[in-house]
């Protein structure tokens, strides 16, 4: 029997030499991710089309840091050339969404990065994305549904309401209810299905890139030439904590001094920038629900990209045109209704403030879907316990997940401070993006006869360059987020190799066929 699974062993990794299978490196088979979708009780219903997936692409950047994250970078980082900026960063995402569609249009499979990685780099890659993303997702739909309550908070003081945003329960502890409220309206219009939340979606996404229009058409008659001189400010030292654990993680490895303004100021803008656009990988997990998925998943993913872009650079240019970046660096915590406050526009805050709490309003939607989306196609892998991937016969949805999700994300932003960890979303996603921008060429040299109705130019390069500019974003981080991450990933370690590695499926089929060849292989 042993010369058997030695024998065995040998044939495998013989034919993964020879591109013709790839399960002794667990690595799960493009079809069989495919076949899957169509598993009775754990499959989901297509129903999303180009303009829904542009839409949710929409809806997950443009957000509260449309009206907030362009002014912090100009004052405090790059000056009016926060533009450049916001074009260098919009190219890095650009590459790796590009990276994302093209595996999204070989593999139309729930689960994004995960699943991907899964199909090109093996399971205990595809564990640790699967828990990067976990973490991006928990932590973002956390954090942006307490700032919902927050700014409900403060539509409820600028109109005069006198309604207060917390409940006492008892024994010092206290409810936002905000956060609570927005999350259950949500998970249970999800619950019902994919097609009417993204009705909904669409309808909170208009009215908010409306008003996002409607600040840069009035902030236009503001700006003035004048303050775009000097484009690129002079570079100066940095004023910031020197404390190791604020200190990036270049910083502290090569002793660099940290600098503001000037060429390396334009970096690190792009670097914070870069944020904004975050949220598209959140498509690519609703690629087992997109009608015609290898046309519509790139094309609405694209599209999310351009609209986004735009709006992101025009409102740059109108908050940098306002008021000079010195002036806007001395309020401390500068944001696009500070620019209106300094010309006098006051009234502006009230228009700014609904606009950042419907903005926000479908981005948690978006958020809780993608998180149901990655612990459903990681669960019906059997690396988290498969009925977490059931799903409703009537709505096409893992209505319990999402029911379960919506908890645990309602609870954390109801009763806990989550600011803290707002940076764990952004290592999260950008670990994600360079393992997809990395898979792309290992997936066209190990099945180049995929069907692939959109592909990367230039590969490998753009790839590669893609993955090694998100690499470089990632060591710009505090090093803080880094010992957080570490210890995120040590624990998935350890419940992927205590639970998952025992219960995946592609382990358990391995081991059938070591024991059925075996068996065969032995003399009788």
């Amino acid at each position: 029997m042993v010369s058997g699974i030695v024998a065995n062993k040998t044939r495998r990794f013989e034919a993964l030499a020879g591109g013709e299978t790839e399960v002794s490196r667990r690595i799960k088979s493009v079809e069989q991710s495919i076949n899957e979708t169509h598993e009775q009780g754990h499959q989901l219903k297509r129903n999303l089309g180009v303009i829904d997936l542009a839409v949710m692409g929409v809806a997950v950047a443009v957000g509260a840091g449309i009206f907030s994250v362009g002014a912090e970078a100009a004052a405090n980082y790059a000056g009016p050339a926060v533009i450049i900026s916001f074009i260098i960063a919009a190219a890095v995402c650009a590459l790796a969404i590009m990276c994302y569609a093209e595996f999204a249009s070989s593999i139309p499979v729930a689960g994004s990065a995960y699943t991907f990685t899964y199909s090109t780099m093996g399971e205990v890659l595809a564990w640790m994305i699967g828990w990067d993303l976990i973490l991006e997702t928990l932590m973002a739909g956390s954090v942006i549904a307490k700032y919902w309550g927050i700014y409900l908070s403060e539509a409820f003081t600028l109109f005069g309401l006198g309604i207060s945003p917390t409940i006492a329960l008892g024994g010092g502890v206290t409810l936002d209810w905000g956060p609570v409220v927005i999350v259950a309206i949500f998970t249970v219009l999800l619950a019902l299905g994919t097609r009417l939340s993204a009705r909904v979606n669409a309808v909170f996404t208009t009215l908010k890139v409306s008003i996002v229009l409607f600040v840069i058409i009035v902030g236009f008659t503001y700006v003035k030439a004048e303050n775009f001189h000097p484009f690129i400010p002079a570079a100066e030292p940095r004023t910031t904590s020197t404390a190791v654990l604020q200190q990036s993680l270049f910083s502290f490895l090569t002793g660099a001094q940290p600098s503001t303004y000037g060429i390396f100021g334009i970096l690190s803008a792009a670097s914070l920038v870069f944020f904004a656009f975050i949220g598209f990988d959140v498509v690519a997990t609703s690629a087992e629900e997109a009608k015609d998925p290898k046309r519509t998943i790139p094309r609405g993913i694209m599209l999310g990209l351009a609209i986004t872009t735009v709006l992101y650079i025009l409102v740059a240019i109108v908050v940098t045109g306002m008021v000079n970046y010195k002036k806007l660096a001395a309020t401390g915590n500068p944001s696009l209704a500070t620019a209106f406050e300094l010309v006098g526009a006051n009234w502006a805050a009230k228009i700014i403030t609904v606009g950042i709490l419907i903005g926000l309003t479908t981005v948690v939607m978006v958020l809780l879907l993608g998180l149901a989306r990655i612990i459903f196609a990681m669960s019906r892998d059997g690396l988290l316990p498969r009925s977490f991937s059931l799903t409703s016969a009537k709505h096409g949805t893992p209505a319990k997940l999402q029911i379960a999700v919506g908890a645990v994300i309602a609870a954390i932003a109801g009763f806990t401070n989550v600011g803290i960890l707002s940076d764990m979303i952004n290592i999260g996603t950008l670990s994600a993006f360079v393992l997809v921008s990395f898979g792309v060429p290992i997936l066209r040299k190990s099945r180049p006869d995929l069907e692939r109705t959109f592909k990367v130019p230039a590969s490998p390069w753009l790839p590669w360059l893609s993955g090694l500019a998100c690499l470089w974003l990632m060591v710009n981080l505090p090093n803080e987020t880094w010992i957080r991450f570490v210890v995120w990933l040590v624990i998935g370690f350890i419940i992927y190799f205590s639970y998952s590695r025992r219960h995946s499926l592609v382990g358990l089929a391995e081991s059938a066929a070591d024991v059925e060849e075996a068996v065969i292989d032995t003399p009788h």
